[in-house]
């Protein structure tokens, strides 16, 4: 008898650190849906870009692609500023429909619209397709943040210069990992542009700056703040699962129970795709209904917790599991089976960066989560990197070369004009910044915010707080181009 409870406490365990190394969320979903035909008009340009900015080599170039509006640009003569989104990991287009907040202030700034593509994404792929791409480490070695932001500003600057607007003012947006972009190209290139937006930024999720569980933590208060039972459920059900899986046949009898299109080898896949479920509900939590990752009802937590809580009599934990999580990979009924290495907008490439910069530790506490327990394990971490990829996972480097680790101060001194937004909802808010650093480097914060939601476009569905957090961005943004053009007509007028 003991030896069976310590087989089953040694499989348990198995399972847990399955959870910690495949199950470290991306700052967007694997699994989104692939987007609709997009209702913004805009021209499809491309670029020819250095590979690599930071040596004096040439290694060769590629092709950036990069999405230009200037349906409503006033011109250079009339000081129309520039706006332009710094491009996440994944295809450009899909970022430029879910950030109508830039398309509808556009009017009334007269601005230019930009949304560059970031390099080993959508089109923008070195060495001619993804697949050569991503063959190992030397191709790869090119994907980096800092090398992202470079091609942003050697972009931006050919681009005005062919426009004859090299004076013009320039405001960079941004959510999630582009958030972060956005911030640290302001960072970094303060004579490139006068200002940043970043929304929904986890600057501060590296290591030894915030707590390793707050993100799972947050995750698991947006479930227990809807319903109780609803957390208590998800909390059970890891058990259950891990249990079934061993079972005679047990994996099979998953894949039928969860409509897999494939059948599980083990219950490493299922588990991430449940895990990411629950985090990108989190994020997505919006208060009227979207198709940014999925099609999703407006607060989907709350009908996710209502088909658990209220599934027919007979069903044990994982048949409400399933219905739950369908509300997030199915709400419309149109799909007949699922697929757990769905990757529509081949945002692959974000694996590498976690292997190499993007290093953000993570943990789940069993007393605050409703995720099994386990902890971050940097020596765990370096051997997955080192067999997937042949490197290392440089830890310190990103807060190495744009900061954190006492930003309160640093930035207070070296940063101005600088938006970090925040709805509370959005599990990544933990990792970013949620106080003023200074007069000119602000926090606006919203209980009930989610994901970059103050990056969506407007709805009749907008609440108020949400109407109010547009409103200031706006007067901000405002200040800091008028400060701008007076400081410019003061230098002229010298």
């Amino acid at each position: 008898m003991e030896n069976s409870i310590l087989k089953l406490s040694i499989l348990l365990l198995l399972f847990y650190l399955s959870i910690v190394s495949e199950s470290t969320p991306q700052l967007l979903g694997k699994f989104a849906k692939k987007p609709n035909k997009l209702k913004y008009k805009y021209e499809t340009k491309y670029f020819t870009q250095t590979l690599d900015h930071f040596s004096f080599s040439d290694v060769g170039v590629f092709s950036q692609r990069y999405l230009i509006n200037t349906d409503n640009w006033v011109g250079a003569k009339r000081k129309g500023p520039i706006f332009m989104y710094c491009g996440n990991e994944g295809d450009i287009e899909w970022f430029a429909s879910n950030s109508g907040f830039i398309w509808d202030i556009a009017p009334r700034f007269g601005a230019l619209l930009l949304f560059p593509e970031h390099r080993y994404y959508g089109e923008s792929m070195p060495y001619g397709s993804k697949e050569q791409v991503y063959k190992n480490y030397t191709t790869l070695s090119y994907l980096t943040a800092e090398q992202a932001i470079a091609d942003y500003a050697v972009l931006l600057r050919d681009l005005k210069r062919n426009l004859s607007a090299e004076a013009l003012p320039v405001i960079l947006f941004g959510g999630s990992y582009g958030g972060m972009l956005a911030a640290w190209m302001r960072l970094k290139y303060p004579h490139m542009a006068i200002g940043a937006l970043a929304s929904s930024a986890p600057v501060l999720q590296f290591e030894n700056i915030v707590p390793a569980d707050t993100f799972y933590d947050l995750v698991s208060n947006d479930f227990r703040r809807e319903s109780t039972s609803c957390f208590n459920t998800i909390k059970e059900s890891w058990d259950a699962l891990a249990s079934e899986g061993q079972s005679t046949n047990g994996l099979n009898q998953l894949s039928k129970k969860f409509h897999l299109c494939k059948d599980l080898q083990s219950t490493t896949p299922l588990s991430d795709w449940l895990s990411s479920a629950y985090s990108y509900l989190a994020m997505v939590d919006y208060p009227y209904p979207s198709d940014f990752l999925m099609s999703l009802p407006g607060h989907p937590i709350r009908e996710v917790c209502r088909r658990i809580d209220n599934a027919a009599d007979g069903s044990d934990v994982l048949d409400r599991i399933f219905d739950g999580v369908s509300v997030y990979y199915n709400y419309t009924g149109d799909v007949k089976c699922f697929d757990l290495d769905d990757d529509p907008h081949g945002m692959g490439g974000w694996q590498w960066q976690a292997c190499t910069e993007m290093v953000m530790p993570m943990s789940s506490n069993p007393d605050t989560s409703m995720f099994p327990a386990w902890n971050y394990n940097y020596t765990y971490e370096q051997e997955r990197c080192r067999t997937s990829y042949g490197v290392v996972p440089r830890r310190r480097w990103i807060t190495t070369e744009f900061g954190g680790h006492d930003y309160k101060t640093t930035w207070s001194k070296s940063a101005s004009n600088i938006i970090f937004s925040n709805g509370l909802l959005d599990p990544w808010s933990g990792g970013s910044v949620l106080q003023n650093i200074s007069e000119t480097v602000v926090a606006l914060v919203t209980k009930e915010g989610a994901h970059h939601l103050d990056l969506r476009s407007s709805t009749p569905e907008d609440p108020d707080w949400l109407v109010q957090q547009r409103e200031s961005e706006v007067r901000l943004i405002q200040g800091w181009i008028d400060d701008y053009n007076q400081g410019k007509a003061s230098t002229f007028s010298m």
